[in-house]
């Protein structure tokens, strides 16, 4: 099973959380890869992932699952090449964008899940990434809110949710999808920008519906195999949103009222201390 993961320094603790999560629910060779750029641009200084911090995760993950490979994948060069620049400042990180130049990556595979590093995975997620995309271009869930206000056919919900995607990336190289939804990003200042570009350009018969369990953005379900811990809105007792993190431990506890990940958050704070000791040395 092929996963990429990608963003910036900021991201070392979720995907140590969601690739941990995978290690426990996945048992077969497990091949994760890590896409991280820094960024120089005006205000906006943020550093790329550790090399350190690869390896260090592979050896924690192989407790877990012997199979497990982790490789980091540094792109600063490329991102600042083609850095979508009317989509910087906006609330979304740019490193969100990272994600559309996998397919310029040679050693990614053909077929690989992508996952946002906010996403847990409580089953096994293989019915899902086995799914048949010969033909297709990605595969994903709808997104809660998003494919009510936004479609390409009105009669239709199909706007997916960016956080959870099954790509087969040689289907992409073909039709250029990345490409164009990177130009689109460069170019065009956009709500959620690379989950608009990928809707608006990923069509019909190119993009499969999969069911609401392999990204549940709401709240935990009985069959949920990926929980995303997406912002929510609730209504009483007033209109407010709620964000909340797999990492922020007293959050799920306090606001979602959520124990389900105290075994894995408890275990994550361990790998976590451990590569930390380790990058300092």
């Amino acid at each position: 099973m092929n996963v990429l993961y990608s963003g910036d320094a900021k991201i070392s603790d979720g995907v140590i959380i969601s690739a941990l999560s995978l290690a426990k629910n996945v048992h077969e060779p497990l091949n994760i890869y890590i896409v991280t750029a820094s960024l120089d641009y005006g205000t906006e200084k943020k550093p790329a992932l550790d090399a350190r911090f690869a390896p260090l995760l592979e050896i924690a993950l192989r407790k877990y699952n012997p199979g497990c490979t982790v490789s980091l994948i540094d792109i600063s060069e490329q991102f600042k090449a083609g850095l979508p620049h009317a989509n910087v400042n906006t609330r979304f990180t740019p490193f969100c964008m990272l994600r559309l130049f996998a397919d310029g990556i040679d050693c990614l595979p053909s077929k690989i899940l992508y996952l946002d590093n906010d996403v847990i995975c409580r089953g096994d997620p293989l019915p899902f990434y086995n799914t048949d995309i010969e033909n297709a271009e990605m595969a994903g869930v709808l997104d809660h809110y998003g494919s009510h206000f936004f479609r390409n056919c009105i009669f239709k919900r199909d706007y997916v949710n960016s956080g959870v995607l099954l790509l087969n990336l040689g289907k992409i190289k073909e039709s250029g999808l990345f490409k164009k939804a990177r130009a689109m990003c460069v170019s065009k200042k956009m709500f959620m920008p690379d989950q608009s570009a990928l809707n608006k350009l990923c069509t019909g018969q190119s993009k499969i519906i999969c069911p609401r369990k392999y990204n549940e953005q709401r709240r935990l379900r009985q069959d949920t195999v990926f929980q995303h811990f997406t912002t929510s809105f609730r209504f009483f007792p007033y209109f407010h949103s709620v964000t909340v993190k797999p990492w922020e431990t007293e959050k799920m506890h306090e606001v979602l009222n959520l124990h389900e990940y105290d075994a894995l958050l408890c275990e994550y704070k361990i790998i976590k201390k451990e590569i930390l000791q380790n990058e300092m040395q």
